[in-house]
């Protein structure tokens, strides 16, 4: 046998050597293929349901605001401080927890510039939030600061009424749950059914804020002349879904 004979023997075996090896790796792949097919669980549905309860908001959040504006950063922010102790020492005659809370809310000074591109002057803004359950309280203590005005008011729900609130929507929620699990199941000709997997989650019962009432005069009233705005909460829907996977069985 020639050296040319020798060669072409060589290339026809390691051919037929590659070609086998291709057919048992493509075969080793269908099988896997199939053996994962069969060990997917069939007759599962995708599927969801929701609880909704409605109540009336019993979270109020009240900010107030104070402006300054001069030459000076430094007097401006003298000014504010002023505004803002005189003001906290006030609220505090009146502060009881979770009936009306204060805190110090956003504090600013900032450069103003004039039409030259150059600084002007400086001009800063001091919060005050007051929240809590008794609206009577919040807006009565509201109107005793004479320096500051009601920027923005807003009604929620207080964190023991949510709790509550969404414990309720959950429990219709996962009802619903089961019954639409039961009704599709049965739909398909089947007895029942088994839970694969859940998720839980919640939405809803927040505060708008609401535009600038007329207590934006009292910053200007006397102590005297103060009274409580008249203020109305709206309601809320609390929403719970429940989503998640049955197998029918």
């Amino acid at each position: 046998m020639n050296q040319f004979s020798k060669s072409s023997s060589s290339s026809r075996a390691a051919a037929a050597a590659l070609a086998l090896a291709a057919a048992c790796a493509g075969g080793n792949v269908w099988a896997q293929a199939a053996a994962r097919d069969a060990q997917r669980p069939t007759n599962v549905v995708q599927l969801s349901a929701q609880g909704t309860v409605e109540v009336k908001q019993d979270w109020m959040t009240a900010t107030l605001s104070a402006s300054k504006d001069g030459r000076d950063a430094a007097s401006v922010q003298s000014q504010l401080q002023k505004i803002v102790e005189s003001a906290m020492t006030t609220l505090r005659n009146d502060a009881q927890s979770r009936q009306m809370e204060l805190s110090t809310g956003n504090f600013s000074i900032s450069p103003r510039y004039g039409n030259n591109g150059k600084i002007e002057g400086w001009q800063g803004q001091a919060e005050i939030v007051l929240q809590g359950r008794d609206f009577v309280r919040i807006t009565q203590a509201a109107a005793k600061v004479q320096d500051m005005t009601l920027a923005s008011m807003s009604f929620g729900l207080s964190r023991e009424a949510r709790e509550k609130v969404e414990g309720e929507a959950q429990a219709k929620a996962i009802e619903n749950f089961r019954q639409r699990a039961a009704a599709i199941s049965k739909s398909f000709g089947f007895a029942g059914y088994s839970l694969r997997e859940v998720n839980v989650s919640s939405s809803g019962g927040g505060g708008h804020p609401m535009p600038r009432p007329r207590m934006m005069s009292m910053a200007k009233a006397s102590y005297a002349d103060a009274a409580p705005v008249p203020v109305e909460a709206d309601r809320a829907e609390v929403t719970v879904t429940v989503g998640g996977s049955i197998q029918m069985q």
